[in-house]
């Protein structure tokens, strides 16, 4: 079996467990060997056989008994609950997104009026300038959003926008960080066709285009 020679030893042991855990050696809930019998087989002291099983208690892998020993208590290390948190709040934000500017681009459709349609392609060209730093993309795409929400001329919408405003933006900027991408030819193609389908009055696929749009930005969570 190969042993452990470099630095930190700890980690490295607690990961070579780990692995042997994934690959079935030990079931979930049986008993892990001893320290007497690890130690030897990893190349390391008890001591790092100790710190070893403390980091993977840690990461709920091993849970240690007063007096029966230490057990499986996963079969491979759970998915960081903070990465788990931000990834349900960005699809959150979209969902509520989907709510609010579906129904938007539809009644913006119905609704709109000519200067409804210029500060709609002021927005959309402003934000076609701001491709390349995140934040300022995602605050340029808020405004041509807004610019569609106000065309509905619906007040509450716009409260519900202007309110929820904050939560979206975070959401949308680590949303953007993780993707690695943001503001491509074929993301302001869709944008440019969801103006068009308003300035032709055409509701259905204004909220159809709008919908299909943020189901793919949820879609592409990592």
């Amino acid at each position: 079996m190969t042993q452990l020679r470099r630095e930190p030893l700890a980690e490295q042991a607690a990961e070579a467990l780990l692995e042997r855990i994934r690959g079935g050696e030990w079931a979930l809930g049986q008993k892990l060997p001893g320290e007497t019998t690890l130690a030897p087989q990893l190349g390391v002291g008890r001591s790092t056989i100790r710190e070893a099983i403390r980091h993977l208690a840690g990461r709920g892998v091993l849970a240690t008994r007063q007096g029966a020993g230490v057990f499986v208590t996963a079969l491979d290390e759970p998915e960081d609950w903070d990465q788990v948190l931000r990834r349900a709040d960005i699809a959150a934000v979209i969902e509520a997104r989907i709510a609010i500017e579906v129904e938007a681009s539809a009644l913006a459709a119905e609704r709109r009026t000519l200067s409804d349609l210029r500060a709609m392609k002021r927005a959309a060209e402003e934000r076609d300038l701001h491709r390349s730093g995140v934040e300022e993309h995602v605050d340029a795409d808020t405004v041509l959003h807004r610019s569609i929400v106000l065309a509905a001329h619906n007040q509450i919408l716009t409260e519900l926008f202007d309110t929820f405003t904050p939560r979206s933006r975070q959401a949308m900027i680590e949303l953007l960080r993780r993707r690695g991408e943001h503001g491509g030819e074929a993301d302001h193609l869709i944008h440019m066709r969801i103006l068009e389908a308003i300035a032709h009055r055409d509701a259905e696929s204004a909220a159809a285009l709008t919908r299909d749009h943020l189901l793919a930005l949820k879609a592409k969570l990592p």
